[in-house]
């Protein structure tokens, strides 16, 4: 809170601001995966042929992102089994398994997707009607793609450490397999011939359904930290955009011009919609392997000098890596720069949970914390990077 004083012993007799924050503290973490987990093997079982044929890029694919299962909100040949806000609000239910009465005390609920059921009401909203034993809440709700579970975080972190709010709950969560189902691209793969004389193009539109993970993954913030058992006190989360350099790379709900902008789904008609799959999701690989390492180095150098910690008192680091692919690039830049971390400090789940965008850094940080891995005084980096027009969070925890 900002307090306007004049203090009896004040030379200047001017007003001074006083800002006093709180502690904050993760003191506990949960996840929810639909279904049993779903190997390589099984994926187009779920996910579809698209006309009738295996996709010529899979292997590749999974050769390269190193994941070998994921979780799947569906049952097999596409029928959907959860929504996101629900699988959201069966990893907040989880936070309260000793004491259900005990969601009553929440007083703000944030939550990040990218995937959200519908454009309105807002994701958040959704989430909290799927929790009729909770109270009346502030809600908030934080768009964008891997890094909108962070900002959740932050509103969240924020709110506390101001004293606006005392007991929060953030997710983060992803519903992203009914949009890589085959039905989604049907249309538009039948009128692209050159999809057999151009296999960088099958890529382009096809490698992201190899890629990304349902699930969803729950918080419990404080301004009091666990009496009998760590917790995770949130030192700092910093953010940073390179959207006013760099043109969109991932993108849905409209298709890219050749000049880079974005032509927006309201702008086409119903037909060209699904003509075009204007509804799916789709990556520029160029732009993600020219960009998405360098722009990260980039803010982790402008936040260790805003800070002001050294790289050597990390004890994990927790990358968000859409794929394995990029560990070594990332691994190499942060050597050849003198900020190597050695790799038995890396902390990942990719393999076993798959790319759950917005909740692949809870999801993470709840395995590590449900561990029992963790020592009093060791410190967490979290590195989120966001692909669409290249958005980076870092975040420090520490174990108290």
């Amino acid at each position: 809170m900002l307090c306007s004083v004049f203090p009896a012993n004040s030379p200047t007799g001017k007003a001074e601001n006083h800002m006093s924050f709180r502690e904050v503290y993760i003191t506990r973490t949960s996840h929810y995966f639909p279904n049993s987990p779903v190997s390589n093997d099984e994926m187009e079982q779920y996910l579809g042929l698209i006309n009738g044929k295996p996709s010529k890029s899979k292997n590749v694919v999974l050769r390269n992102n190193g994941i070998k299962r994921r979780f799947y909100a569906l049952q097999k040949g596409g029928v959907p089994t959860h929504t996101n806000a629900e699988m959201a609000s069966l990893a907040i239910r989880k936070l309260f398994a000793q004491n259900a009465e005990e969601i009553k005390t929440v007083q703000l609920l944030t939550c990040g997707t990218s995937t959200p059921d519908q454009m309105m009401p807002s994701h958040a909203v959704m989430v909290h009607g799927w929790l009729p034993e909770a109270n009346e809440v502030e809600v908030v709700s934080s768009a964008g793609v891997c890094c909108s579970g962070m900002h959740a975080l932050k509103y969240a972190y924020m709110a506390l450490k101001t004293g606006e709010a005392d007991v929060a709950v953030t997710t983060g969560s992803e519903r992203l397999s009914r949009v890589l189902c085959a039905d989604a691209f049907e249309d538009e793969a039948k009128k692209l011939s050159e999809l057999e004389s151009n296999p960088i193009l099958a890529f382009e539109k096809d490698f992201l359904r190899w890629m990304l993970s349902d699930g969803a993954g729950a918080f419990l913030l404080s301004n009091t930290k666990n009496e009998h058992s760590p917790s995770l006190r949130i030192d700092w989360i910093e953010s940073s955009s390179f959207a006013h350099q760099v043109e969109p790379c991932m993108y849905m709900a409209s298709e890219k011009r050749a000049d880079g902008s974005l032509k927006s789904y309201m702008d086409f008609t119903p037909e060209e919609i699904a003509a075009q799959s204007v509804l799916s999701m789709k990556q520029d690989v160029k732009l993600l392997d020219k960009h998405i390492v360098e722009l990260g180095y980039v803010t982790l150098r402008k936040v260790l000098n805003k800070k002001g910690f050294s790289i050597q008192e990390i004890d994990y680091f927790l990358p968000h890596l859409s794929s394995e692919f990029f560990r070594k690039k990332i691994a190499d830049k942060l050597e050849q720069n003198g900020l190597g971390i050695p790799q038995e400090k890396w902390f990942t789940n990719l393999s076993q949970v798959g790319n759950v965008g917005a909740g692949s850094i809870f999801l993470m940080v709840d395995e590590l914390f449900q561990s029992g891995r963790l020592k009093t005084g060791e410190k967490l980096l979290l590195m989120i990077p966001e692909s669409s027009r290249f958005s980076y969070v870092y975040a420090m925890l520490t174990v108290c």
